[in-house]
């Protein structure tokens, strides 16, 4: 039997959603799970506080490692616009055809929807720390080989397999957040982790443009491959283990070393599965969930739909002010700074009212637990924090964002002033983040003990339609003009997201519960 001081090593056990503070685990979740009155050997996080469990972190540090992610995402999905400006440039010199050239922008899309089907399943087993690490290598050698690529196949191939290691971010960001950040610090996490990201689409373009005027186009995979070299030096240094099961694992580990007692261990379903069984489970999980799991397939037909959209104004912003406003190429990328202000005012609005609606319904269900609209939702189960909590803010973001669609492509279509169209461009931008970031921490809440499965089943649609939505957009605009064009979008975009949001705040919480065991 282990001595007291190794009891106290130990810790307190808890149930292992709790380590990821999962707002209301279903009562089946916890009646069984094993207690240190029960188990005396359980490893767990000490409670109330415990150094080594990522949500006790000093503030410093979990912002540190927030700030990691969101600097290791911008030049990410900087990379995957910054050569749109320099396509002609590049089609010319290596002897591309259109489709061809359009093709060597939109591959880095489609990597990143199978990439996160791989990468976020592994973070869950062997931690964030090396899958974060390993990915930022990957992306940065092939990278590097874009610039150096003499052929279209091997650019082509070298942008497919960047994008596979830089689709690593999608899986892991929203995984991490998870991991340190409680439910009430959701918002603000979000809002700082997106602020600088969101800035990549529109800076890509941006730079892209005046560096494909004054330099050789290689230089826009070498430039970003220098930026991703110190990025892989800070994080070294700065981003440690955040996966709380893991850490136990370790934990665990130190124990049988110390005390000689092989008994000490964790409360893992998965503690006696082969290596080969666990993997096989890991990997099919995101997929499992975007076939079987009603939650998992309503928030990705929203965001995949926003996704989609969001990826046909970008693709075709810049050939609008060209063609039809007869632009510099220059010039017409500065427009993408309305992108990035829509996105940016979006994200930080949105992550402000997101903490504060939170709080609000969590006093009301908690001050009012037998006799409140939110404990209906949770079908009987009373409750401080219900992810359903998140859900009031997609609604905004479904109306704000058509209504942009409306005045973007009319004002296009007559060639009204600049600004006009820059104003709604800048609305879309708005709506789209603040529904989106509704729908991540929902997510997240939902599904704390696979954050990175979940992210990564969502993604997986979203870049699907982040591919396919751009190649059939030329041809849109071309035959319905941008007003009848946009108005259509807009039309699918409320057609498509008002009942999954609806129907998810209804009975959320029930499927929540029915599908806890089967992933």
């Amino acid at each position: 039997m282990a001595s007291k001081d190794n009891d106290a090593i130990a810790g307190v056990a808890t149930p292992a959603l709790d380590l990821e503070m999962a707002p209301i685990p279903a009562p089946s979740a916890t009646a069984t799970a094993p207690t240190k009155q029960s188990d005396p050997l359980l490893v767990a996080f000490h409670q109330p506080y415990d150094p080594e469990n990522p949500l006790d972190w000093p503030t410093g540090r979990k912002w540190a490692v927030t700030d990691v992610l969101s600097a290791t995402a911008f030049n990410r999905i900087m990379v995957s616009t910054i050569m749109a400006p320099a396509l002609s440039l590049i089609a010319s010199e290596l002897d591309m055809t259109p489709a061809e050239s359009a093709m060597t922008l939109s591959i880095y899309l489609l990597a990143t929807a199978f990439g996160p089907l791989f990468i976020g399943p592994l973070s869950e087993i062997y931690g964030r720390e090396v899958i974060l690490h390993a990915s930022s290598l990957w992306f940065l050698i092939w990278n590097i080989a874009c610039g150096f690529a003499t052929t279209k196949e091997i650019l082509i191939a070298s942008r497919f397999l960047a994008g596979f290691g830089a689709s690593a971010i999608y899986a892991l960001a929203g995984g991490v957040l998870g991991d340190i950040w409680r439910p009430e610090q959701r918002g603000r996490s979000l809002g700082v982790y997106l602020l600088i990201p969101l800035l990549g689409a529109a800076v890509g373009p941006i730079i892209g443009g005046f560096m494909a005027a004054r330099v050789a186009w290689r230089w826009l995979f070498w430039a970003t491959s220098i930026f991703q070299a110190a990025m892989i030096f800070v994080s070294i240094f700065t981003f440690k283990e955040t996966y709380g099961p893991l850490i136990l694992k370790r934990r665990a580990a130190r124990l049988r070393r110390e005390t000689g007692n092989q008994g000490y261990h964790v409360d893992s379903l998965d503690g006696d599965r082969s290596v080969t069984a666990l993997l096989a489970k890991a990997l099919s999980r995101p997929l499992r969930l975007l076939a079987f799991h009603p939650i998992i397939q309503a928030t990705a037909v929203i965001s995949a739909f926003n996704y989609g959209i969001l990826y046909i104004v970008l693709s075709t912003f810049s050939e609008l002010w060209i063609s039809r406003y007869h632009q510099s190429v220059e010039i017409s990328g500065l427009h993408y700074i309305a992108c990035s202000l829509g996105e940016i005012v979006g994200s930080q609005a949105g992550g402000r009212l997101m903490d504060l609606m939170f709080r609000r319904r969590r006093n009301r269900a908690a001050n009012n637990p037998n006799n409140n609209d939110d404990a209906n939702f949770s079908n009987g189960a009373s409750g401080a924090e219900l992810p359903e909590f998140r859900l009031p803010l997609v609604f905004p973001g479904i109306i704000i964002a058509p209504l942009g669609m409306l005045l973007y492509g009319w004002a296009a279509e007559n060639l009204l002033h600049w600004a006009v169209v820059d104003v709604g461009v800048g609305v879309i931008m708005f709506g789209i983040q603040l529904g989106s970031m509704a729908i991540t921490a929902y997510v997240i809440d939902s599904y704390p003990a696979h954050t990175s499965s979940a992210m990564a089943a969502t993604q997986f649609a979203k870049s699907l339609t982040a591919f396919c939505f751009p190649l059939f957009a030329p041809r849109m605009y071309e035959v319905l003009g941008y007003g009848w064009a946009n108005t259509s979008m807009a039309l699918g975009g409320l057609l498509l997201g008002i009942p999954p949001p609806l129907l998810l705040y209804i009975y959320g919480s029930r499927l929540r519960a029915k599908a806890r065991s089967s992933y």
